[in-house]
């Protein structure tokens, strides 16, 4: 056994700067001009979204402790200040080179393309005049000037919205003098506002509503002297804080919660580069923030507006080429002839369907088929993330009105989609689902779906389960793999969870599944260990795995403990990781990539060889904390040999061969693009042509 102790903190790299590091990537997406061009503008309006969801969430846990006193220690030894230092170093680079993009490269390139986003001082007399009549027709009768006095103190203003600050002279009607006003851009009116192509003078001219209402805030102070007008955003505390333990009725609190999202506690203060010193000590006092909390940017203050460019300009050459996702071929076989019943279908063999490549088509299908099915009592499912009017729960709401038991376990505390699933129950409800929230404590995280059937006198139970959500947008965009099966211990394994969700009980023994937050975690660090355990006694051990972060000390530990034993580990991980490969004596048979590209991957695969008798999961956890041990997750073995083999092939020796859209981690933290001359494969390309139904 190695000596060292792989608890020190120089073994694990900063889960913060991490993230950061993965926005970095997903920037330089952006900066790639093999990548077509309105797509590497989706691309820095991504890695601007990302950002903007770091502040509110990770940047303002860390602020929050800072300002209680809490300067928590993490796995790394970095304090909570020393980690907003480091944070701020990272970010500061990043939105220089954003914005530096933009201009560099980004925006020059459209003009070639005859896209223009229209400069206020670049406008023509007309455009000017156009511009004059869409402010006095649209604008100005939406916006409310707030002029700051003993009478209107300084608004609250809601998280992430463009506001100018405005710096006046003279007396108004009243006699008042005033300094400083503020005025918010409507919520109800677009960004990038189009301008007509024989105004514009190019074919897709855009003029962005902050320019509008800079070139004419003046209208809305007459008398008075305008001295200054210049635009701000502040970002606020998004997380909801219940006390679970505490709330009768969760549905309630979460609403509550909701309303005051908008105005939690200010973490971010963005300016323009040309807002002078003053006004931005203004804001700082009036958002109680400090000197380390200001971004000046040169350009608009938020890059995320600019991807309705992308959604508004109808050039495909200029985009991905679009593509029709495929079947599998059973299920392809059977739509070329008459459409059969699924339940048939599910009865010769399990289903595996990889999205988005595969359509999502045969779950909701399967769905709708036991909806209107005389032989199907019951459906049970978990939704985490689906819009109210999705075809999934249009299916429960039929089933429901058609006599039968259908039970929703709603994920009301999905991060930023808890108005949409709070309307989702109430919809639900009122159809006669019987919905439930889970468990005190722990979110729902896992997808799975469960039919009960009469067949015969048998009581079959058919199930689905899945790496992704129930949502109609993402299957189109993430990547995930979902089985369709009717082997009986897997529906008598997702049975006992639901059993754990709507009632109670002791957890009872699983046949195929890990569960989290149960045997999840424990069942995969035992797998490490089994492999450490056959490299140690001199045969091959192998780990492929493929997640969205890794950051769980004991799995990293129990990763390093193989690697020293001699297991080749090969870690597929998108976003966070805190493992550091490479290092002498502790993880060099360890090699870490992170893939991005057209669809964001998110597939949970994890492989052990295990002496030739591989085993092969799929899951909707992440090796992270809250994955294993504070949330309800699933983990469900791919059983048929078949299968197995296209999940090893399609979801990670693909993507272990993939030399485009590849960053290799180093121990240090940075990620690196390889330099290759062998022939250029893209995994998410390979597999659009191996499963596309183009």
């Amino acid at each position: 056994m190695s000596s060292i102790d792989l608890t020190q903190p120089d073994l694990f790299l900063n889960r913060e700067l991490s993230m950061l590091s993965f926005n970095r990537r997903v920037f330089e997406m952006a900066a790639d001009p093999s990548i077509p061009l309105l797509e590497r503008l989706r691309f820095l309006c991504i890695s601007s979204s990302n950002l903007d969801e770091f502040f509110e969430v990770r940047v303002a846990m860390n602020k929050h402790r800072h300002n209680m006193g809490v300067n928590s220690i993490g796995s790394d030894g970095s304090t909570t200040s020393e980690t907003l230092v480091r944070i701020r170093e990272a970010v500061d680079k990043l939105v220089l080179d954003q914005y530096a993009l933009l201009e560099q490269d980004l925006l020059p390139s459209l003009h070639k393309e005859g896209i223009f986003i229209l400069r206020r001082g670049e406008w023509t007399e007309q455009q000017s005049q156009w511009v004059r009549r869409f402010f006095r027709s649209n604008l100005l009768p939406v916006l409310t000037p707030i002029a700051l006095d003993p009478a209107h103190p300084f608004p609250r203003l809601v998280n992430k919205i463009l506001n100018f600050i405005v710096s006046l002279e003279g007396k108004d009607a009243f006699g008042r003098e005033m300094q400083h006003a503020i005025v918010q851009a409507p919520r109800s009116l677009p960004r990038i506002i189009p301008m007509p192509e024989e105004i514009a003078g190019c074919p897709h001219g855009f003029v962005l509503l902050s320019s509008i209402i800079h070139a004419f805030v003046g209208e809305l102070f007459p008398g008075m002297q305008l001295n200054a007008c210049h635009q701000f955003r502040v970002t606020r505390n998004s997380e909801l804080y219940l006390h679970e333990e505490e709330t009768e009725d969760l549905k309630k609190a979460v609403a509550g919660e909701l309303l005051e999202r908008r105005y939690g506690e200010a973490v971010r203060l963005e300016v323009s580069v040309k807002c002078p010193r003053h006004l931005s000590d203004f804001l700082l006092h009036q958002f109680n923030l400090r000197e380390s909390d200001l971004f000046r940017v040169n350009g608009l203050v938020n890059l995320y507006r600019l991807a309705s460019i992308s959604d508004a300009v109808d050039r495909q050459d200029l985009k991905f080429k679009p593509f029709v996702p495929g079947l599998p071929e059973g299920l392809r076989m059977e739509a070329e002839e008459e459409p059969g019943s699924l339940f048939d279908i599910i009865q010769k063999s399990d289903i595996l369907l990889h999205h988005p490549y595969q359509s999502f088509a045969p779950v909701m299908d399967l769905l709708h088929q036991a909806a209107t099915d005389a032989n199907v009592l019951a459906i049970k499912q978990t939704l985490y993330r689906v819009v109210p009017d999705s075809p999934i729960v249009d299916a429960l709401v039929r089933a429901a009105r058609n006599g039968k038991e259908v039970v929703a376990v709603i994920e009301l505390r999905a991060r930023f989609n808890e108005e949409e699933n709070i309307g989702l129950a109430d919809r639900l409800h009122a159809a006669g689902v019987q919905v439930v929230y889970g468990v005190v404590g722990y979110k729902t995280h896992g997808k799975m779906m469960l039919i009960v059937r009469r067949e015969g006198r048998r009581m079959n139970r058919y199930v689905h389960l899945g790496t992704g959500n129930y949502h109609s947008i993402t299957t189109r965009y993430y990547t995930d793999f979902g089985m369709l099966t009717c082997n009986p211990d897997i529906g008598e394994d997702v049975h006992n969870v639901f059993q754990q969700l709507t009632g109670m009980g002791r957890a009872p023994r699983m046949k195929t599944m890990l569960q989290a937050p149960f045997t999840l975690h424990k069942g995969m660090i035992e797998l490490i260990d089994r492999e450490a355990e056959l490299a140690r006694n001199g045969q091959q051990g192998r780990i492929i795995a493929k997640m969205n972060g890794l950051e769980e000390t004991e799995i990293i530990q129990a990763l390093y403990r193989a690697s020293q034993a001699g297991v080749k580990i090969d870690l597929l991980v998108r976003g966070i990781c805190c493992l550091k490969p490479g290092i002498k004596g502790v993880s060099e048979n360890i090699r870490v990539r992170s893939v991005l590209g057209r669809f964001l991957e998110h597939h949970r695969i994890y492989y052990f060889q295990n002496g030739g008798n591989d085993t092969l999961y799929c899951a909707s956890a992440d090796w992270m904390n809250r994955n294993l041990l504070r949330r309800v997750e699933t983990c469900f073995p791919v059983l048929d040999a078949k299968l197995k083999a296209r999940v090893l092939k399609e979801g990670l020796r693909l993507y272990l061969a993939d030399n485009t859209g590849v960053w290799n981690l180093r121990a240090d933290g940075h990620y690196v693009r390889p330099k290759s001359n062998a022939k250029p494969r893209s995994a998410q390309s390979e597999l659009i042509e191996l499963l596309g139904g183009n």
